[in-house]
């Protein structure tokens, strides 16, 4: 069977999707329909935000989809009128079967780690929070259950020392694109064999839940470098954050976008800081202090740390805290 005969549907949101859409486009596949969220008002004027996924298609005149609930019959029929053979789906939301066995060749999703390892909606953010080496790209056949669906395809990715989300995130954008092809050829062409998740010790897995707020808050009690692999999983976004403390002051968040740890030069409790005032400020961890190199304070942008110190007027007065009851990673 020509690949680029099959009728697909995409589906999918935000800015990692669009890499993937563009290239089945570019490369002759046959995208023929587009799902995606609904307008949402966003920012101070509300103005109605449209998807990334939903602006690609536009640009590449594809018909594209927004159904409030995915039961929806009118949307539905819309969907059926596509006669779709296959869909793709990419950071998207959790598809009923309604939707997700319509096309008779079934649907895949891109899932940016080496399943069955994070599964969830943050594999990229904890790969690095764990300090993993290598995390990967997987394409799988979606069923009724979250991330659980069986193997068509796997692609390695190293983790560079220097990566934080943004960098590797960039990286999985593009390298996602190849697989989504790939796997479209080889479900075309009945070249692959299933890789069944299940019978699987869930206690061997490591999950990626949903990162909120409150998660993202420094421990400045743990270790050094589960600390910078802390911020790197969360930079630039959402971003690990602090309070900058001072007696007589008001508390102010501060958000971390880099650190580098230098073992045993720690002095005082966690959260104690160094500083000459000029050119560096260093925080004490459990075992060494954490030079920060990029940091927001409530209220300002970001900056490199040598801009923020003529204005903090002695940081050696301040410390960072005071620490969660319980560790953030």
């Amino acid at each position: 069977m020509d690949p680029k005969s099959l009728r697909i549907v995409f589906m999918g949101t935000p800015e990692f999707a669009v890499p993937s859409l563009r290239r089945l486009v570019a490369e002759g596949y046959r995208v023929v329909g587009a799902v995606t969220v609904p307008d949402k008002p966003a920012g101070r004027g509300q103005k109605l935000h449209e998807s990334e996924v939903k602006i690609a298609a536009r640009e590449l005149g594809i018909p594209v989809l927004q159904p409030e609930k995915f039961r929806d019959p009118a949307f539905l029929e819309a969907l059926r009128a596509l006669q779709p053979d296959l869909g793709i789906v990419i950071a998207f939301k959790m598809l009923p079967e309604a939707v997700w066995a319509m096309p008779r060749l079934g649907t895949f999703n891109l899932h940016a780690s080496l399943l069955p390892q994070y599964r969830g909606a943050a594999p990229i953010n904890w790969a690095l929070i764990n300090g993993e080496r290598e995390t990967g790209l997987t394409t799988f056949l979606l069923n009724h259950e979250i991330d659980k669906g069986a193997i068509v395809a796997q692609q390695r990715v190293e983790i560079r020392p220097d990566d934080n989300v943004g960098t590797l995130y960039g990286r999985m954008m593009t390298l996602g694109a190849e697989l989504v092809t790939s796997t479209v050829d080889r479900i075309a062409a009945g070249d692959y064999t299933p890789i069944e998740q299940q019978h699987i010790d869930e206690n061997t897995l490591r999950p990626a839940p949903k990162i909120f707020k409150e998660d993202c808050r420094i421990d400045w009690r743990l270790p050094g470098e589960r600390i910078v692999n802390f911020v790197r999983g969360l930079s630039p976004y959402p971003a690990a954050w602090t309070t900058l403390c001072r007696e007589g002051r008001e508390a102010a968040a501060a958000k971390i976008f880099a650190v580098r740890f230098e073992k045993g030069c720690g002095r005082g409790a966690p959260g104690t800081v160094q500083s000459d005032d000029r050119s560096y400020l260093a925080v004490t961890c459990a075992d060494g202090r954490l030079l920060i190199d990029e940091i927001q304070i409530a209220g300002k942008r970001r900056m490199p740390i040598r801009e923020l110190l003529p204005g903090l007027h002695g940081a050696e007065d301040y410390f960072f805290g005071p620490e969660p009851d319980t560790p953030s990673a």
